[in-house]
């Protein structure tokens, strides 16, 4: 049964699923109201906003949601939602998560699922215990060049993989005023915790478990209080090992991706377009192509000796809310991301930030 087809079974109401959104921010405006709304089977439902500005983008954006002040209302009449996704600041990202799992409701939850892996853990535990779905919005597993390299790697294209490099760097030389960039330990700002849960994520996703962690973490740029510049290296079980850089303050920016095994390697540059299309107020409607790398961005398949330019798999952040979708319509069928995937990046996050504050090597488990 496709998420699309309502059915008047006990297990899928015959209606779309009706959601409710916590915050109207960039996370929430940009991506998940966006890819909730174009989503066959899910409705967006109600917004959790106070700001009278982003109330009145709602309203333009989304005319069917309705407005509501605080978490709290939005949880009090849990019979009213069938699936709440947090996409607050950091630091509410735990509290509001559990408060929507106690109340009986699907949860997603923009990554870091939390600021701690303990607290990570308690979540999953939460759930699991309750039989509630909850998931963590890992996005750039459905970039296009993690798309393609994912596909060469399992598909042997590259031979044994040896090393995988992934960058998100950006060139930002002036804090911008937020949350992200507050000193409190609280609030999981800084690079490592964004952009960083995503590199791991994807290493993790690729070649599975880390046994140990190096890395050096800076702050960097005048006026900042948070870390704005990072590299991890991993050494995985499998062998493989994982350089990742994270950074603001990159003014050439380095390969998006580089894999490397021993038979081929795998280069490719440029960000995946899906970010720029959603930030543009594009929608994945069908009423144009979503998420086509231009030619000029393919990456390059092969050896110093023989190699093509092989084009990028088509980007496809709907298949996140797709997946929650059909795990709502049929019960039991897993999440598009196991939240305990999420416990295992934010346990090498936290080596990462061992490592850097002790200048040594951490070994997890």
């Amino acid at each position: 049964m496709s998420a699309s087809t309502p059915s008047s079974s006990p297990d899928r109401p015959d209606r779309p699923f009706r959601v409710g959104l916590i915050g109207y921010g960039l996370a929430g405006s940009a991506f998940h109201a966006p890819l909730i709304a174009t989503t066959p089977g899910l409705r967006l439902d109600a917004v959790v906003t106070a700001s009278p500005e982003r109330r009145e983008q709602l309203r333009r954006e989304h005319p069917g949601a309705r407005a509501v002040d605080t978490p709290e209302q939005l949880l009090a009449d849990p019979d009213a939602l069938d699936l709440v996704v947090v996409a607050s600041p950091n630091r509410t990202h735990a509290p509001l998560a559990r408060a929507a799992l106690r109340a009986g409701l699907a949860t997603v939850v923009d990554k870091p699922l939390a600021g701690t892996a303990a607290e990570a853990l308690e979540l999953c535990q939460l759930a699991e215990a309750r039989g509630t779905l909850l998931s963590v919005f890992q996005n750039r597993r459905w970039d296009g060049d993690f798309l393609t390299a994912a596909r060469l790697v399992r598909g042997g294209a590259l031979g044994r993989v040896h090393r995988f490099e992934s960058r998100f760097e950006r060139f930002r030389p002036k804090p911008k005023p937020g949350w992200r960039e507050l000193a409190d330990p609280a609030e999981v700002g800084g690079t490592l915790y964004d952009l960083g849960s995503h590199l791991v994520d994807q290493a993790l996703t690729l070649f599975g478990p880390v046994e140990t962690v190096y890395a050096e973490v800076d702050v960097r740029r005048d006026g900042a209080v948070v870390d704005d510049d990072a590299f991890l290296a991993l050494t995985h079980a499998s062998g493989t090992r994982s350089h990742l850089w994270t950074s603001a303050i990159t003014p050439l920016i380095g390969p998006r991706l580089r894999v490397l095994g021993d038979a081929a390697g795998y280069v490719k540059p440029g960000m995946d377009p899906q970010e720029a299309e959603l930030r543009a107020g594009h929608r994945p409607d069908g009423a144009r192509p979503w998420g086509a790398d231009q030619p000029s961005q393919y990456g390059t398949l092969g050896t110093d000796e023989s190699s093509i330019a092989l084009p990028t798999e088509p980007g496809d952040y709907p298949a996140f809310y797709a997946g929650i979708a059909a795990a709502l319509a049929s019960p039991g069928t897993p999440p598009p991301v196991d939240p305990r995937d999420a416990v295992a990046t934010l346990a090498v996050l936290e080596a990462a930030r061992a490592s850097a504050a002790t200048g040594t090597t951490v070994r997890l488990g």
